[in-house]
């Protein structure tokens, strides 16, 4: 095993070895994607060498009587957008890849079910929250500790109390429910997990309703707030992991868009059950186990997640699961291959290991730090934005702006309905529109509305227009935030772990949003009596501007990639991402919507586009030395009288050795010269004999085929650089005598120079070199 320095993000120098790197050619590092590149796993591999690989994979996972569908499944995934060339499938399969674009609404019974069985999972959540807001009229006074008189001498201790009883679930999220989610989904499995959760949901609410003092009431909400988080940090992973890519988005902010359902039946019950008397704050907190019977019932009639069933090597369950989960079994096959190979990358990256292991990784592996990073930045923004205050105490909050007990409940209907109304506009936005874009927008409209909201306090008098005034902009701020910042934090943080971390990263994401909600729970009583309304309001409008800030810099976009693919995603430094909105998008959107001119953004992201890749392999002939006959021209003359350096690090013992020039055999390029045009692309292939006696002669380097390219960059007015890929086949004889084939995918730099006018090669350099044998090992070039 040989081992080789890769830098890391922040500079330090780490070892992996070469069965601890990732899978597949063209290998782009997890950790520090710098090329913001988005790599599909099986691109560029040979197709003699991919049959090789599924062939294993079936064995490996007990497959063999899927192995036709699997290698069907493989070789759309390699190629998603050539799937109409391959012979293999016939006019049925065809149409339904046709219909995932076509028809991406159109899925399985199963997978609506499991989509349904989360909505109510979240209905539960939000029916939880707002119990205690209409019991917040009363249960003070029936316990003792009444908060709305500032001249009773224990009023400070009651404010701190209510606050508490109230944030108890939120506490007991934090400090256990969530972190428990992690062990539960991996010995339960997610169906399990969410079982378990309900439980919770179930038994603490009844308690609460018969609750005979208020330190009885906190510890039935503490409890509570165990099933709370276990089911916040598992159920928008089950969403995720069952739900296609392209209608992931829409269909797993269903957790928020029931949790406003949620919160509106919960407003419904403390509306209906106020006239019960003093009976009523007990069967408004109690009534929150309506909903949690469903769910218990439900769950294990809903397919376990695929992606579970890989994690733990069951195969064979992970496919079955798919073909409820998918139209047909082309498409289910297709995603077993690609998650198979794309975790086989993350376990590469981050290894196996114990909870507490996959705790700390959360901070110390760069891949998953800025997952880690992004999803604390939009958790934490759901509790900066103030929804809570209004979610909490909204009927506390028009009461003390004049209105009675009861037109503060239904102001707080109003309140619910808004919410829920206005979340339906996510399941179409939020994969098209974008995470990222619905958050920016609608930050700037939560802080204005907040703000106008606290001024409005400022209104003479208490009556009806006073209060409607308030509940305008409360209604305007909460109709900004449900498509928004409502649906985007479970739905963004439940998508960018890697799987292996998925369970322990959700987990932290839940228990900072939760732990946040108990901070606001437990203090709003005590700020809103001391900054007053207007003074209260205006702090939370503040902490608006402060997390759009935070989002711009610091939030990756994330629609409508796979799960696999955000790997590639929270592969790029977060300094790089923060550059480009600094340097590249803010001007860009200067320019575009204020000056109004006619700009190009430059995009962050240089996602592969394998099938373009593959066409220009099939035009470009250039395979095994052999170019077409009138589509390259060879220029021996100008190459071995130039080019000093080919390649550095061919292979991992060879150190610094270089190619030199004699060592060059040839390099095909289009006939006709560059010119002016630096957006054309060249095909290219470089040809190196074995080695010298006492130098690896074993080793034989030839091009297969070319992969792709990109267009010409100016570095200046007397020279262009051109990127071009190929694909290489390295021969080693080995100690037994066999002989193996190490295939790698290389990066060369095309140098050409204006000479008399006109442009020409002027030499190339090395790039990256990327090697195979079973692993990947990153080696990267020397520049000369």
């Amino acid at each position: 095993m040989v081992s080789h320095g890769i830098e890391k993000t922040d500079g330090a120098t780490a070892d992996y070895s070469s069965e601890e790197r990732g899978f597949g050619e063209d290998h782009i590092d997890l950790n520090s994607n710098v090329e913001a590149r988005i790599k599909n796993p099986l691109a560029g591999i040979p197709r003699d060498r991919l049959k090789t690989k599924i062939n294993a994979f079936s064995q490996q996972g007990g497959l063999g009587d899927i192995d036709d569908i699997l290698w069907k499944g493989a070789l759309v995934g390699q190629n998603p957008a050539e799937f109409e060339d391959l012979s293999e499938l016939d006019d049925e399969q065809k149409q339904a890849l046709r219909d995932e674009v076509l028809r991406k609404w159109h899925q399985p019974r199963a997978m609506y079910f499991t989509v349904i069985l989360c909505s109510i999972g979240a209905a539960v959540q939000g029916w939880d929250q707002t119990g205690s807001n209409g019991a917040n009229l009363s249960f003070p006074v029936d316990f003792g500790i009444p908060d709305g008189d500032a001249t009773l001498p224990d009023h400070e201790r009651n404010l701190w109390l209510v606050g508490l009883i109230n944030a108890g679930p939120y506490i007991g999220a934090s400090f256990l429910g969530c972190w428990m989610s992690d062990p539960l989904n991996n010995y339960l499995g997610r169906r399990g997990a969410i079982f378990f959760s309900a439980v919770f949901c179930f038994l603490p609410v009844i308690g609460s309703a018969v609750a005979q003092n208020w330190y009885q009431l906190f510890i039935t909400r503490l409890l509570l707030g165990i099933g709370m988080g276990a089911k916040a940090s598992t159920v928008p992973i089950y969403a995720a992991e069952n739900v296609p890519a392209s209608v992931r988005g829409g269909l797993v902010m269903c957790w928020q868009l029931w949790t406003a359902f949620g919160i509106f039946l919960g407003t419904c019950a403390n509306l209906a059950l106020y006239s019960v008397g003093p009976l009523a704050w007990r069967l408004q907190f109690g009534s929150a186990f309506i909903p949690a019977v469903p769910l218990l019932i439900g769950v294990f009639f809903c397919p376990e997640s695929p992606r579970w069933y890989i994690k733990k090597g069951r195969y064979m369950n992970a496919y079955k699961s798919l073909l409820r989960l998918r139209n047909t079994p082309l498409q289910a096959a297709r995603d077993l291959v690609m998650i198979h190979f794309q975790i086989e990358v993350e376990t590469a990256i981050v290894g196996r290991s114990n909870y507490l292991t996959r705790f700390f990784q959360l901070f110390t592996i760069p891949r998953v730090r800025r997952a880690t990073l992004a999803s604390f930045v939009v958790m934490i923004a759901q509790q900066m934005c103030g929804i809570n205050i209004i979610a909490f105490y909204s009927s506390s909050v028009f009461s003390s702006a004049g209105a009675t007990n009861l037109q503060a409940l239904f102001a707080s209907f109003g309140f619910g309905l808004v919410n829920f109304v206005f979340a339906f506009p996510a399941v179409w936005t939020i994969d098209t529109f974008g995470r990222r874009n619905l958050l920016l927008f609608t930050f700037p409209n939560m802080a204005w509305t907040l703000l106008a909201a606290g001024f409005a306090f400022y209104i003479p008098g208490s009556g009806p227009a006073h209060v409607g005034v308030i509940s305008l902009f409360i209604y305007l701020f909460a109709a900004f935030y449900s498509p928004g910042e409502g649906p985007v934090p479970f739905t963004y943080s439940a998508e960018v772990f890697p799987l292996s971390h998925r369970e322990v990263g959700m987990a932290w994401a839940v228990a900072t949003c939760l732990f946040w909600a108990a901070v606001l729970g437990l203090t709003w009583p005590k700020i809103y009596d001391a900054m007053g309304a207007t003074g209260a309001f205006a702090f939370y409008a503040g902490l608006n501007v402060t997390a759009f800030i935070m989002i711009f810099f610091l939030l990756p976009e994330t629609k409508q990639r796979t799960l696999e693919e955000l790997d590639y995603v929270f592969a790029v430094p977060t300094m790089t991402h923060a550059k480009y909105q600094a340097t590249e998008f803010l001007p860009y959107w200067i320019n575009r919507w204020v000056l109004r001119k006619k700009v190009t953004l430059r995009p962050l992201y240089k996602f592969e586009q394998v099938a373009e890749d593959a066409k220009r392999a099939k035009s470009f002939s250039g395979q095994g030395g052999q170019g077409g006959k009138n589509d390259f021209k060879l220029l021996d003359s100008i190459c071995a009288a130039q080019v000093q350096t080919l390649y550095s690090g061919i292979d991992p013992r060879l150190g610094d050795r270089t190619v030199s020039k004699e060592d060059y055999i040839g390099h095909f390029s289009s006939e006709e010269s560059l010119g002016d045009k630096r957006g054309e692309s060249r095909p290219m292939a470089v040809f190196v004999p074995p080695f010298p006696s006492g130098q690896l002669a074993d080793l034989v380097v030839r091009t297969q085929h070319l992969l792709g390219g990109s267009e010409f960059e100016s570095t200046g007015a007397e020279q262009a650089v051109g990127h071009w890929q190929i694909q290489a086949s390295h021969y080693r004889t080995l100690a037994d005598g066999s002989v193996t084939e190490w295939t790698c995918a290389s990066y060369v730099d095309h140098i050409y120079e204006r000479v008399g006018g006109v442009w020409k090669l002027a030499g190339l350099r090395p790039h990256t070199m990327l090697w195979e044998r079973g692993h990947v090992t990153s080696v990267m070039g020397k520049f000369d």
